[in-house]
């Protein structure tokens, strides 16, 4: 993930390169993050939306909604915890017990009327959801989670959560996530997941019985 000054920069050497350094910026940028638009990577990349298009064509890399699918179906494959729609956000990596990355749209719906401010509990969403899909198990609870707010985010924001297993004690995991818009944090968290077993929510079931 760049800062705006880290673009600035890339933009400024995309703007100087040939068309082969170009084009193979382009399929870094793609790589690292593959729902780029191709308005996102003609700002990124100081070009023109058909030079992207034509850049596109050339290099047999597919729009983005074909890449958005490719995503979903590769990455969704691998959770255990989660149904495809629980997860708050667009899943572009996963490694389970490990980390993964997601990305999350902001709307108009999202936001408070009055301000454009995203509601936090739409960042925490993204985040909570990103830590409980990156366990290893079928079944994933959270049990606590520290939160910090460090920016407001508006409409129009693409928030890039990461979520990293920092350490595991028995069926105990310790995620940090951090949530960035442009570069910039704009929310972490360090939550306590637990893996339960089938086991487990029997003896629970059992015990309210």
């Amino acid at each position: 993930m760049r800062t705006e000054r880290g673009d600035w920069g890339l933009s400024r050497l995309a703007r100087r390169a040939s068309k082969s350094e170009r084009q193979r910026l382009l399929q870094q940028l793609v790589r690292e993050d593959p729902l780029l638009t191709d308005q996102m990577l003609a700002r990124k990349l100081n070009v023109s939306v058909q030079t992207i298009r034509l850049d596109r064509l050339e290099l047999g890399v597919p729009e983005m909604r074909a890449r958005a699918r490719q995503v979903v179906e590769r990455v969704q494959g691998r959770v255990k915890s989660l149904g495809p729609a629980e997860v708050a956000g667009d899943l572009i990596d996963l490694e389970l017990g490990v980390g993964g990355i997601s990305i999350l749209e902001t709307t108009q719906e999202m936001a408070f009327a009055k301000t454009g401010i995203v509601r936090g509990h739409h960042l925490f969403a993204q985040g909570n959801s990103l830590a409980v899909a990156v366990i290893d198990a079928e079944v994933a609870l959270t049990g606590s989670a520290r939160l910090v707010f460090h920016r407001p985010v508006r409409v129009g924001d693409r928030v890039v959560a990461k979520a990293t297993v920092k350490r595991v004690i028995g069926n105990k995991s310790i995620v940090r996530v951090e949530s960035r818009v442009d570069g910039e944090k704009v929310f972490s968290a360090t939550l306590t997941i637990f893996a339960l077993d089938q086991q487990d929510l029997e003896a629970q079931k059992g015990g309210r019985q």
